[in-house]
Formats: C-alpha cells, sequence, structure tokens
C-alpha cells in the first residue's frame, strides 16, 4: 500500500474508531486506575486499542504497535514500521468532561516519523501530517510557523510546574507564568501538540510522556517547522516516558535555558 493510499485507510479507520467512542457516551463507562488514582483507563480505551490492532495486524502483517493500553507488541527498538497508538488521549477529560481528548496516532519507519493524526473525536477535527507533505487541519495545509517572542507567546503547560515539586524549579517556571503572554493546559498532549502546529500554541511543555503521546503530534510540528526534545535537548524519546517540549524554533532554545531548569535526579 502507497502512502496515499496509507493515509486514506488510516483516516478512515480512525473516523470509524471515533465514532465508536461517541457512542460510548450513551452507555455506562467502565473506569478503572493504573499506576496511580489519576492515571485513568476505560473499557473504552482498551476495546478503541484492540480495534485499530485488529485491523493493523489483519492487513499490515509486518507491522508492530505501540500502544498505551497494552495490547500491542512489546517495542525496545524502532526498526521496521511502527504504530504509536494512544486511543483515547485525555482519559481523565473523556471520563469528567466527555470532551478535550483525542485518538493519536503516529507512524514510524525505521525510527523516521512519516505519518502523523490527531482526531479531536468531540468535534470532528482532524488534524494530520504526511512526512514532507505537510501538515493539515480537516485536509486544509498549515502555514509555516513564524517567529515570535515569549512576551508574545501562549505556552502549554501544566499549572502544577509552577508549584514547588520534584521535577524542577518552580522559581524559573514562575517567571514564565509572568513573561509569557498566557498559560494554557488541556489535559491532552496530543490537542497541544496538534495547537501548536495550527499555531494556537507557541510551546508545549511536559515533565513526563509516553512516546505514544507525542508520536503523531511529533510529525505534524517537525512538517510546520516546530522544534521537539527533551529537558536536556536531546531528540525526543520515542521508546519510554521522558521529559518533552515543542515550540516555536524561535523560542525553543530560550525556554530550555531560561525557564525550564531540571531538578537533580534523587
Amino acid at each position: 500500500m502507497d502512502q496515499h493510499a496509507m493515509d486514506r485507510y488510516i483516516k478512515s479507520m480512525i473516523k470509524e474508531a471515533g465514532h465508536r467512542i461517541r457512542n460510548s457516551f450513551l452507555s455506562d463507562i467502565s473506569v478503572d486506575t493504573k499506576a496511580h488514582a489519576n492515571d485513568l483507563v476505560t473499557n473504552v480505551d482498551k476495546e478503541v486499542e484492540k480495534f485499530f490492532i485488529e485491523h493493523i495486524r489483519k492487513d499490515f502483517p509486518g507491522h508492530r504497535v505501540f500502544g498505551e493500553e497494552g495490547f500491542g507488541d512489546k517495542i525496545e527498538e524502532l526498526s521496521g514500521t511502527v504504530w504509536m497508538l494512544d486511543p483515547i488521549d485525555g482519559t481523565m477529560n473523556f471520563v469528567h468532561q466527555r470532551r478535550n481528548f483525542a485518538i493519536s496516532l503516529g507512524i514510524y519507519e525505521d525510527g523516521i516519523g512519516k505519518l502523523g493524526y490527531i482526531y479531536d473525536v468531540v468535534n470532528d477535527d482532524l488534524y494530520h501530517a504526511v512526512a514532507g507533505g505537510g501538515a493539515y487541519y480537516n485536509d486544509e495545509r498549515l502555514p509555516m510557523l513564524t517567529d515570535t517572542d515569549i512576551s508574545e507567546s501562549i505556552i502549554g503547560m501544566n499549572s502544577m510546574w509552577a508549584t514547588p515539586n520534584r521535577h524542577v524549579e518552580h522559581e524559573a517556571t514562575i517567571r514564565l507564568v509572568h513573561e509569557a503572554r498566557g498559560m494554557r493546559s488541556y489535559g491532552s498532549a496530543a490537542l497541544e501538540l496538534a495547537y501548536l502546529a495550527s499555531g494556537r500554541l507557541d510551546a508545549y511543555i511536559s515533565m513526563r510522556l509516553s512516546p505514544w503521546d507525542i508520536a503523531g503530534g511529533m510529525v505534524m510540528a517537525k512538517e510546520v517547522g516546530a522544534v521537539a526534545s527533551n529537558f536536556s535537548g536531546e531528540a525526543a524519546n520515542l521508546l519510554k516516558s521522558d521529559t518533552f517540549i515543542a515550540a516555536n524554533p524561535s523560542i525553543h532554545g530560550k525556554l530550555l535555558q531560561d525557564y525550564i531548569k531540571p531538578k537533580p535526579k534523587s
């Protein structure tokens, strides 16, 4: 299957998955916790991941799946084609708000992002990107990002990091809160990366994200000129959880240098 045919196939599958999620609003949703009390998973997360994996294994038997809910493959390296899937990114929002969540999917070949998709299920907004072919919002091509400054930037960041915490020096993030034009937190890494690619945010910062949270959005961000890394300035980690920042290239380095001050690991 060529890239254009694969793109059409994936969009059809994503829309079907979104339809299933919207239908789930009409029934009881079973909620469990994972690593801690606020790390939620539902029967819908699991069912949607199984839906994708069933289709991928049937139609692309040589491909592997790196999925949040653990129904895919054990991924320790990125050779070949790997689908990185979060069936519902923003599960807490899904449970409590019935909005502000997304399906996130990235297709990687030998560790290089080829296709990226973020589907805002409730608003029926599909963001996608094709490596070398641009990023799109509902099939309208997104422009390249233009230079900005911290004082003119809207930053996506959880407010927790401007309070005393064990990850970063909060005094530096408090300065960012005061010096940026505005701060936002939507509770979905995928949506925040889609908003970065579409110019609604100028940066997105998180202390800990998994590969499936960022895989689709990173393909998109790259196509509009955004820069993504961990807090050390190294390439974003696509094998395990790590710190993460994606930003307009004109402020990425300044954010790392002046405002993101990781504490030494104990």
